[in-house]
């Protein structure tokens, strides 16, 4: 199956942390959150690797090196994740998971996701005892099946958060690729990609696979950035063994990729 990571934006708000640098070269610990995610998707079988750049796009190609398809996201300050993973269309056919770069999480989200028994699902943080606000990416559920996904969503309808990580079969990347071109189509460059994910789950069930407590955090912000570092971060690293231990044996070839 390959991977797609979105990593155009610059990020603004993080700035103060990353400097001139785009915002998937923020480091944590001793990766960045894209070195992060390359190591994870290699680790669970995932290739190839293919990441949507845009600002930047000459450090992302040098951290990301010969075994990424990387592709350019020129119009990254104006077009927004639904623009850039439409970049790669041509590549989604087989299937595919997609990533969005500011997310950092634990290894087991992204095995739970791709041993899923369903071949269109996202992964969503549960909502528990959250009241969200507008910033929030919120997930409305019913029988499993994401009903709505929309910042817009009031917090009291929504059953919780979409992490930004998700996986659709091949019979599911072609019904999504006709939705991308459909809201390009009609000019709706800025839209986040889970706008695409919408109107996807009214024509083919999308579901959801539950974060179960492990942990993940988007990185918007310098605030969203020292929580990953203090909180997140420990828990994810200090908690890995079992993940480093399926790292080694993957690579060594002892047991069977996840995909």
């Amino acid at each position: 199956m390959r991977g797609v990571i979105l990593a155009a934006g610059r990020g603004d708000r993080l700035s103060d942390v990353t400097g001139a640098r785009p915002k998937c070269l923020a480091r944590l610990g001793a990766e960045t959150l894209i070195e992060r995610q390359l190591r994870v998707l290699r680790a669970c079988g995932v290739g190839p690797i293919t990441v949507v750049g845009g600002y930047g796009i000459d450090e992302v190609r040098s951290l990301c090196g010969s075994r990424v398809d990387l592709r350019h996201n020129a119009d990254f300050a104006s077009t927004n994740s639904l623009y850039s993973l439409w970049l790669a269309r041509d590549v989604l056919a087989d299937g595919f998971v997609v990533l969005n770069c500011d997310v950092l999480f634990h290894p087991q989200l992204l095995v739970d996701l791709l041993t899923a028994e369903y071949e269109d699902a996202l992964l969503m943080g549960a909502r528990g005892d959250i009241e969200y606000s507008d910033e929030e990416m919120k997930v409305r559920v019913r029988a499993g099946r994401v009903t709505a996904i929309a910042k817009h969503i009031p917090s009291s309808d929504a059953d919780g958060e979409n992490i930004g990580i998700a996986r659709f079969g091949a019979a599911g990347a072609a019904v999504l690729v006709e939705e991308i071109d459909r809201l390009i189509a009609q000019g709706d460059v800025t839209a986040w990609l889970p706008a695409a994910f919408s109107a996807f789950s009214a024509r083919r069930p999308l579901h959801v696979v539950e974060s179960r407590g492990l942990p993940w955090i988007e990185i918007d912000s310098s605030a969203d950035y020292w929580r990953a570092c203090a909180t997140v971060l420990p828990r994810i690293d200090g908690g890995d063994t079992r993940h480093r231990q399926l790292e080694a044996a993957v690579t060594a070839g002892r047991i069977a990729r996840h995909v």
